[in-house]
C-alpha cells in the first residue's frame, strides 16, 4: 500500500520527539511492504534554526523523503502561519498527491505545512495525528503567557505574549471545516483527547500510544561494561528548555546530595542551567549522547527523572526509560500519571520537597528499585512495543476505512498491520 506522511519537521530537520515519532511510523510501515512516502517543510526548519544539519540517514531506511524549500526562506512559513494555506507550496503538494496516489495521507504536525488548508488533500483515508496540542493551542502547548499552565483559553494575548503574530484564521471556522473530512484523528493519550475535548475540539479522537522497537541484543548494555559513571546517579534525557523542568531539578539535587544528576540533551536553556548549576559538582552537562552509549547511561541510572512543567501529549522519555528496564519519576501533571499507574514502574511528585523524598526513597530501597525496574520491562513489552501498537494501529485505520464503506482498503490495512 501507498502512504503518504505530512509532517512541518522530519529528521535530521528535526527538533524534538514528533519528528523522530513521524520517521519511526514510516520506518514501521516500510517494514510491513507499504511504500511510505514523508514530506516535511525544509523552510520551516531552517527559519528557526542555526544551522542546517548534517544528513548522514537519508536513504538507507527504505523511507521516500520529499523536502518542501524555496527562496523565500522564513516567509514561507510566515505566510502558512498567518493565512492557514500552503501558499507557497500548495502546487507541489497537490502535484506529489496526484503522482503517488496514496491510499492514506497521514498529517503529523501539520502547523507551518500549510494547515489547515492542506487536510483538504484527498486520499481513500485521511489521518491526522496530534502529536502536540495546536488543533486547540496557537503556541502547540498550554503554556499561558509563557509562564503557567493554561487552565482558561485567552489566546490572543497569550499568542502576543509568546511574541507572535495571531493567527487570525483560527477564529473563522476554518480548521474545524477541514478537520471534518478526517476519517481518523488521532490523540496521544487519555489525557491529551480530554484536553482537545475540553479546549472545544467537537471531534472524536482515537488514543493511540507513541511506540518503540525492542532493544535489540546489541543495545543491551553487557554486564561486564565499565560503569558510566562512578556515583550513584539520576538520569535527565531530553531537550533542554525552560518548559522540561530541568531547573527543579538541580533544585532537588542540590538539596538531595547524595546522588549526581546527568543532563542528556541540548537546548536554548543550557546556559542558564549551567549557570544555576555553577559550584555544584552533583550536576553534569553530557550534550547530546549517542543511542547506543545513551543505553548504559539508562541502565545505570537510579532512575529517569521527568519533571516537564507543560501539558505533553505523552511522554516518550517515559516508555524509552520502561524499554531499558529503567524507573521513571515522573511529575504529577499531564499523561504522565496515566504511563506511571500503566506501567506501575515509577513515582509521581508535585513539589520540589516530593521530588528530593521520592528520590531519596528510591536511592535508600534498592530492592524497591529492582522491582519497578521488572515492572518497566514487563509494562513495555505489554503496552508499548512496537508490534502491539501498529496492531492497535492497524484496527483503527481498518475501522476508519470501514466507517466510509471501503472493506477492500479496511481488510488491507488489518491484513499487514494487525499481526503480532
Amino acid at each position: 500500500m501507498r502512504f503518504l506522511l505530512v509532517a512541518t519537521f522530519y529528521p535530521p530537520y528535526s527538533f524534538g520527539g514528533d519528528g523522530i515519532s513521524v520517521r519511526r511510523m514510516a520506518r514501521a510501515l516500510v517494514a510491513r511492504g507499504h511504500e511510505v512516502t514523508v514530506v516535511y517543510d525544509q523552510d520551516a526548519y531552517l527559519s528557526l534554526a542555526e544551522s542546517a544539519p548534517n544528513d548522514t540517514e537519508a536513504g538507507r531506511d527504505g523511507v521516500r523523503t520529499v523536502a518542501l524549500k524555496s527562496s523565500l526562506g522564513i516567509l514561507s512559513s510566515l505566510l502558512v502561519h498567518q493565512t492557514g494555506r500552503a501558499v507557497v507550496h500548495g502546487r507541489e503538494l497537490a502535484s506529489l498527491v496526484r503522482d503517488i496516489k496514496p491510499d492514506v495521507i497521514w498529517h503529523n504536525n501539520v502547523s507551518l505545512m500549510g494547515a489547515p488548508g492542506i487536510l483538504a488533500l484527498e486520499a481513500p483515508l485521511r489521518v491526522y495525528e496530534a502529536h502536540e496540542h495546536w488543533l486547540v493551542c496557537p503556541t502547540h502547548v498550554l503554556w499561558r503567557y509563557d509562564r503557567e499552565l493554561c487552565e482558561t483559553k485567552q489566546c490572543l494575548r497569550c499568542t502576543i505574549a509568546h511574541r507572535r503574530p495571531p493567527q487570525l484564521w483560527r477564529y473563522s471556522g476554518l480548521l474545524h471545516r477541514k478537520l471534518a473530512g478526517m476519517d481518523l484523528i488521532i490523540a496521544k493519550s487519555e489525557f491529551s483527547r480530554r484536553k482537545h475535548r475540553d479546549y472545544g475540539l467537537p471531534f472524536d479522537m482515537e488514543v493511540l500510544p507513541l511506540f518503540l522497537p525492542p532493544l535489540a541484543a546489541a543495545e543491551r548494555p553487557a554486564g561486564n561494561t565499565p560503569p558510566v559513571h562512578p556515583r550513584p546517579y539520576f538520569l535527565f534525557v531530553g531537550r533542554i528548555e525552560k518548559i522540561k523542568g530541568v531547573q527543579d531539578l538541580i533544585r532537588a539535587t542540590i538539596r538531595h546530595d547524595r546522588a549526581d544528576l546527568l543532563i542528556a540533551g541540548n537546548g536554548h536553556y543550557t546556559e542558564e542551567l549551567k549557570a544555576q548549576a555553577a559550584g555544584h559538582p552533583r550536576v553534569r552537562f553530557l550534550g547530546h549522547v549517542a543511542p547506543d552509549d545513551l543505553a548504559r547511561y539508562y541502565g545505570a541510572a537510579i532512575a529517569c527523572v521527568v519533571p516537564s512543567i507543560v501539558y505533553e501529549t505523552f511522554g516518550a522519555i517515559l516508555i524509552e526509560s520502561f524499554r531499558m528496564g529503567t524507573p521513571v519519576i515522573a511529575r504529577r501533571l499531564g499523561p504522565f500519571p496515566e504511563l506511571v499507574e500503566t506501567s506501575g514502574a515509577g513515582l509521581l511528585f508535585e513539589t520540589d520537597d516530593e521530588l528530593v523524598s521520592v528520590m531519596a526513597a528510591l536511592q535508600d530501597d534498592p530492592m524497591r528499585r529492582a522491582d519497578l525496574a521488572r515492572a518497566a520491562l514487563t509494562a513495555f513489552d505489554a503496552h508499548w512495543r512496537e508490534d502491539r501498537v501498529i496492531a492497535r494501529y492497524g484496527a483503527a485505520l481498518g475501522a476508519a476505512a470501514r466507517r466510509k464503506g471501503n472493506v477492500e482498503l479496511a481488510e488491507r490495512l488489518e491484513d499487514s498491520l494487525c499481526i503480532l
